[in-house]
């Protein structure tokens, strides 16, 4: 099924554009948008828009600008954690960029369709796809810039290039704008495809988006009605269930399971590079390829995780001295070697047993240390052991960290091996990543209750989510999982948010909303599991929003800079 719209996909981009105007793509007019297969090819053209590196392509990435993750260099969120970003600095520049070119794309696709001879219906939903497309894309700039120029399909790149100087638009007119596109949307898209269409928008990702609009900007009412909607299948049957495996959510064993509301298709192997790069930028030298880790969990993340009977992780417990020693750190954890010949190790058994008995979603989430991951190593798959130790190579059996590091890595979205052959490029990891799962929007139904009142039903949602990784439920006469008021059950989302999330990239847009973000990250120094110091993070006020880009601001004057960054 998934094969068959990638093939799709691989029309579009290797055949059905013309590169006739710059610098956005275009399809050529006198020879496209005449069929609907035609129709079809633009509107996932307009999909294949989303792996851009610098629009969701690595929106998993957002997550080492927060408490549970780092990262280094462009590619891992590098300049957002030193804090020395500028309004000419790549990232904020192409981010802006990408967006407005996805945009564009769709208003492309939209004013093209609306004028072809096909079929009303189909025709609505093709429109649909896009329109929910381009407020995703509106979405993304609103949250990360504010108030952005807006440009609908009216707007004809090939007539209009040098006329796109808008000022920018309000909060309320783009956020205005974006609930207009959900809801054409969620009017005009079918609950469900035939099983060949598997992977596009649908009615229920369409709601789901929408209430995440409206819990972003606490309108908790109209939150709660949508993501009620397709939690409890108010109007439709939307067929969406928590997957039993987490761990399988994040290869191929259940990417396309039930609990998916909207991923971003991905495929691999010979002849389908169109896979996402979390093996190139998740995996470590010793995972297929030989890879960079440029984003790796916090030491933070990893302690946030609980004990299997619900109370807080505390290193005392089983190494007194752990939290305020480096000298205790490293001596329940390091090992010295000489060319893999191990010359003393920590209590490994002791280790596992300490691990073990944590929330089940750190390991399946996570590789801790003396734990194995199934890696690469001489072209032929090969068990590998993340062992803290200097000198660790993969021809030992080492798992490498690029960076020389003694850190978490990450298991989520990192392939093992070769994927049984189905991984023959560490760009092009064939995952498909969840934008919109059906856990993410539990978790926010239970935000949405908790800020409209309704405890008993905010921590019922909250439950369910730890159901699935058999955790135990908040009020099960635990001492530490009481709740009895609205600020304790924020602290509970708070965190069940970030370990049942974690490495999916929302955490940061999370902070911000909740304006947790220089709490959470400034001047904070990242450590290692040894406690050496790694990273500084930079965060300055003015970081809550982006700067409009200067070369943008040069092309058009009518765009007015945001404050902090005149």
């Amino acid at each position: 099924m998934k094969k068959i719209l990638i093939l799709i996909l691989t029309l579009v981009v290797s055949s059905c554009y013309d590169l006739d105007t710059k610098p956005y793509d275009q399809v050529s007019t006198s020879s496209f948008w005449k069929t609907e297969a035609h129709a079809l090819q633009g509107v996932l053209g307009v999909y294949a828009n989303m792996k851009n590196a610098n629009l969701l392509g690595l929106y998993n990435m957002n997550d080492n600008g927060t408490d549970i993750a780092i990262g280094y260099d462009a590619q891992g969120f590098g300049d957002i954690i030193g804090g020395a970003f500028t309004n000419r600095t790549g990232i904020i520049v192409n981010t802006w960029r990408s967006n407005f070119d996805g945009i564009q794309k769709a208003n492309t696709a939209i004013r093209n369709i609306s004028g072809m001879a096909i079929g009303e219906d189909v025709k609505k939903v093709f429109i649909a796809e896009c329109r929910f497309l381009r407020g995703l894309f509106y979405f993304n700039l609103l949250n990360l810039y504010g108030g952005v120029p807006l440009y609908d399909e009216t707007v004809d790149l090939n007539a209009d290039f040098n006329k796109l100087l808008s000022p920018r638009s309000t909060d309320e007119q783009v956020r205005a704008f974006i609930t207009a596109d959900l809801t054409y949307a969620i009017d005009n898209l079918p609950v469900t495809y035939a099983a060949v269409h598997k992977g596009r928008i649908t009615k229920g990702a369409a709601t789901a988006m929408r209430g995440k609009l409206y819990l972003f900007n606490k309108e908790w009412t109209k939150a709660i009605t949508d993501f009620e909607e397709v939690v409890y299948n108010k109007t439709n049957a939307y067929g969406y269930a928590l997957y039993p495996n987490y761990a399988g959510l994040f290869n191929l064993t259940g990417d396309e399971s039930s609990e998916m509301i909207f991923a971003i298709q991905n495929k691999g192997g010979v002849g389908f590079p169109y896979g996402m790069p979390f093996a190139f930028y998740l995996g470590t030298r010793s995972t297929f390829g030989s890879c960079w880790n440029n984003g790796m969990p916090s030491t933070t993340l990893a302690d946030m995780y609980e004990n299997k009977d619900g109370t807080p992780f505390n290193w005392e417990t089983h190494f007194p001295g752990y939290t305020t020693s480096n000298d205790v750190k490293k001596k329940a954890m390091i090992a010295t070697h000489t060319s893999g010949t191990y010359t003393s190790v920590p209590d490994t058994a002791k280790l596992g047993a300490i691990y073990r008995n944590r929330d089940p979603r750190m390991m399946q989430s996570l590789v801790v240390p003396y734990s194995w991951q199934l890696g690469w190593n001489a072209n032929a798959p090969r068990n590998m052991q993340l062992v803290l130790a200097t000198g660790v190579n993969e021809n030992f059996g080492q798992i490498r960290n690029n960076r020389s590091w003694m850190t978490y890595v990450w298991r989520k979205f990192v392939p093992e091996a070769d994927l049984g052959g189905q991984l023959f490029d560490r760009a092009h990891t064939p995952f498909n990543f969840p934008l919109i799962r059906l856990a993410d929007v539990m978790l926010m139904l239970a935000e949405a209750y908790n800020e409209a009142g309704q405890l008993d039903k905010s921590i019922a949602e909250l439950n369910k989510v730890r159901a699935r990784s058999k955790m135990p439920a908040l009020n099960s006469g635990i001492p530490a999982l009481a709740v009895s008021g609205k600020a304790e059950m924020t602290r509970r989302i708070i965190h069940e948010r970030a370990v049942e999330l974690a490495g999916e990239g929302h955490r940061y847009f999370d902070l911000k909303r909740w304006g947790l973000l220089k709490q959470y990250t400034a001047g904070v120094i990242e450590k290692s599991i040894v406690g050496d110091n790694l990273l500084t993070r930079g965060f300055q006020d003015r970081h809550v929003i982006w700067p409009i880009p200067g070369q943008e601001i040069e092309i058009n004057p009518a765009l007015k800079q945001n404050p902090g960054w005149e």
